[in-house]
């Protein structure tokens, strides 16, 4: 175990998106660090994907709807940490405005949702938030404008949030992955063209696994992160400095 064994026990988690991928994997870390986590997204898990612990409430959750945001988080009375995982990419279709403002809705505005309803719980715990960032908050995508903005959105958000809720004790960081194998990037492993180029430009050579990325969320969550806010993280192979 990278981590001491019940190092978040006592730690109230909420993960939205934690239904699958980067999400389920980071609610899965939680949980086996003793957290009391509850993994919230659209529709219930068939864990096929999610492989969610049964400790591991689930949760429907919306990003996208304030009474949906508003209703999850009123069946908490505690909150340590919360990690924003929601979010939708619509590949070749993002340069129709409606399509453009319903990603950036769910990916950007979403995660504020989230953050100001969660504050007043943070504030009370000195708790954190663990925001997701991408390899495009720093690179342009033309087949994705919507996505690459709301993400380079996502930085800048969590930027200004760790200036603002710093005051009340609350850290906000993010991560920003690279090329992750996840349900996401599945046309994009397909295309063996382009996951050859994605891999060829990666210093360590292959693909990231979601538990790669969840260790470093795990670790923004952990004390060893106490004087880290305003931080965006790459987990990335390297492919950012290539």
């Amino acid at each position: 175990m990278t981590f001491a064994p019940r190092l978040l026990a006592g730690k109230v988690a909420l993960v939205t998106g934690g239904l699958s991928g980067i999400g389920a994997k980071i609610a899965a870390q939680l949980d086996m660090l003793g957290a009391d986590v509850t993994a919230a997204g659209i529709a219930p898990s068939t864990g096929v994907d999610a492989e969610l612990p049964a400790s591991v409430r689930q949760l429907t959750l919306d990003v996208g709807a304030q009474p949906s945001v508003d209703a999850a988080l009123a069946t908490f009375s505690r909150l340590d940490i919360v990690v924003n995982c929601a979010g939708v990419i619509r590949r070749q279709s993002e340069h129709e405005i409606d399509v453009f403002e319903a990603v950036l809705n769910i990916n950007l505005t979403g995660t504020m949702r989230v953050c100001s309803a969660a504050r007043a719980l943070l504030r009370e715990s000195k708790g954190c938030i663990v925001n997701t960032a991408s390899m495009l908050s720093f690179f342009g995508g033309g087949l994705v404008p919507a996505y690459s903005a709301s993400k380079g959105g996502i930085a800048q958000l969590t930027k200004s949030l760790a200036i603002a809720y710093a005051a009340d004790g609350i850290r906000v960081n993010a991560i920003a992955p690279g090329w992750i194998a996840t349900p996401l990037t599945t046309l994009l492993q397909g295309d063996d063209e382009r996951s050859r180029a994605i891999v060829e430009r990666t210093p360590l050579g292959r693909w990231g696994r979601p538990d790669e990325v969840a260790q470093v969320a795990v670790f923004l969550c952990s004390p060893a992160a106490s004087f880290m806010t305003a931080s965006i993280v790459p987990v990335d192979g390297g492919y950012l400095a290539a």
